[in-house]
């Protein structure tokens, strides 16, 4: 996505993967933070966030126990550049579920993540999360790993303008659009929609050269950008800990830098519901949902 490649930086590709296969032991997890308690009450921590720190938002996870994978495998990169009705029939659902991702409000979870910045405790903020809640709390300096719904850019050009100016274009060019209220939203912003409810979408190009427009977030089967998987990189190598909230793990953009830590001897925590694919590297995990547990965790640092 217009990145420069850095010797020594791998890009990140984003597989649409549903589960993986652990043939060891489940690992002991715990409810107690007392462990979480004293690593980041030493301060200089690294936060990598997942899509289970939004479901208290009303956003639905991909691989939870009522994860969208589970019905539905998101459009590719592959899909969405490749042809015209792909590209349609994205934007019309894309059209309907944004507008439940833009109007979530950052929950409990969020708002403990600013209080902890706030208090000087942690070093850096990375989201797997493109819905700008963490912004939306006032967080500031979020690496958004996988992009932001709130931006689209143009394929040919590369302008970035905001998602809000879009979806009154779409509307423009789609006076008589009507579809379902769809049951279930993604965290992408993509909704399920038949076949007969996204024909004859008209989809808007870009202002300035008319190109293919798309949102500014790394689909599966697209490479995140170069300069940020360095700017990551950069994150997690200068903390003295990370901790993980509600994410599997299973994508590994995200794993990645689990690995890294656990390589440079820096502890790594996690908090969540269920096992993750980084379990063997963490020094604990805590099972429990985010608000109530990171609530927990700035009252008791307080």
């Amino acid at each position: 996505m217009g990145a420069h490649y850095t010797p020594g930086t791998p890009s990140l590709r984003v597989r649409p993967t549903l589960t993986w296969t652990d043939a060891g032991e489940p690992l002991p997890r715990t409810a107690s933070l007392d462990e979480v308690v004293a690593v980041v009450g030493r301060g200089r921590v690294a936060v990598l966030s997942g899509a289970g720190l939004s479901t208290e938002s009303g956003i639905p996870d991909y691989r939870g126990a009522a994860g969208s994978l589970r019905k539905h495998i998101p459009m590719t990169y592959g899909e969405f550049v490749g042809t015209a009705n792909a590209r349609q029939r994205y934007w019309a659902r894309s059209h309907i579920g944004w507008r439940t991702i833009a109007a979530a409000a950052p929950n409990a979870g969020h708002h403990a993540i600013t209080a902890l910045h706030a208090a000087g405790l942690l070093s850096g903020v990375i989201t797997q999360n493109v819905d700008g809640l963490h912004q939306a709390a006032g967080t500031p300096d979020v690496i958004d790993l996988h992009g932001n719904l709130d931006r689209v850019v143009c394929l040919s050009c590369r302008e970035t303008t905001p998602r809000a100016a879009l979806d009154e274009r779409m509307r423009a060019a789609n006076p008589d659009f009507q579809a379902a209220v769809p049951d279930t939203v993604n965290p992408d912003g993509d909704v399920y929609l038949s076949e007969e409810e996204t024909i004859g979408f008209t989809v808007v190009g870009c202002v300035s050269c008319g190109g293919v427009l798309k949102p500014d977030v790394v689909f599966f089967g697209e490479n995140v950008p170069q300069g940020r998987v360095r700017q990551c990189n950069d994150v997690v190598d200068a903390a003295a800990a990370l901790l993980v909230l509600g994410s599997s793990l299973t994508v590994m953009s995200g794993l990645r830098f689990v690995r890294r830590a656990a390589t440079r001897g820096t502890p790594v925590l996690i908090i969540t519901k269920g096992p993750t694919r980084g379990d063997a590297h963490a020094a604990v995990r805590v099972d429990r949902p985010l608000g109530p547990a990171l609530t927990e965790l700035v009252d008791r640092l307080a």
